[in-house]
């Protein structure tokens, strides 16, 4: 099979970063023109945490996308995605502590304490933290496969915690969180189908 070329390898992640960056890019030019709603820093706040999960879900469907579309080299992308994921929610963050909280970290912890919304976020980040630091191909020879695996598997509950905190932060139209609900049932069906599809037959 001819291996695609380095050049094109570099367009191909050349527009994955510009994806992942262009949801930011979108939000700065919409609050530099004064166009996130009578509540611009909810509406930022709430935004970067929605692109935080979004991306988080493109990152578990590349498998089964990999799979059926027997393109494995999509795998390549998912550190990336991963990696803006991350990012994206730790921004989501620091505007709710910097912007919102101005950097109150009494009043923080009383929220964490007594808002299950934010207890459920801040748990999901938390979380996420070491799968962020180990997505290196570093820290998967020092862990070993075997076990860098087993860790990232707390995206499949990082992602519920994400969803639920979404779904309790909005008060009105929770039709959103439902369908990324929906969508992280779908993939973790897709995932269990195929285990035991590719389970040995006894």
């Amino acid at each position: 099979m001819k291996r695609p070329s380095k050049t094109r390898d570099n367009i191909v992640y050349a527009l994955v970063w510009a994806a992942c960056f262009a949801p930011i890019v979108w939000l700065a030019w919409k609050g530099f023109n004064g166009d996130l709603g009578a509540n611009p820093i909810e509406k930022l706040i709430r935004q970067l945490g929605v692109w935080g999960l979004r991306l988080l879900l493109v990152g578990l469907a590349i498998t089964p996308a990999a799979r059926i579309l027997k393109k494995p080299r999509l795998v390549r992308f998912r550190r990336t995605i991963g990696l803006f994921a991350f990012s994206y929610i730790l921004l989501h963050l620091f505007s709710y502590i910097g912007v919102d909280l101005f950097f109150d970290w009494g009043q923080l912890w009383k929220d964490i304490l007594k808002r299950p919304f934010i207890t459920l976020g801040m748990l999901g980040f938390v979380l996420l933290i070491p799968l962020a630091v180990t997505s290196t191909n570093g820290w998967v020879i020092r862990m070993g496969r075997a076990a860098w695996s087993r860790l990232h598997r707390l995206i499949y509950l990082i992602v519920p915690l994400g969803v639920i905190h979404y779904y309790l932060l909005v008060k009105a139209d929770h039709r959103p969180p439902l369908v990324y609900g929906v969508v992280f049932l779908a993939l973790m069906g897709w995932r269990l189908w195929e285990a035991r599809r590719s389970r040995p037959s006894p």
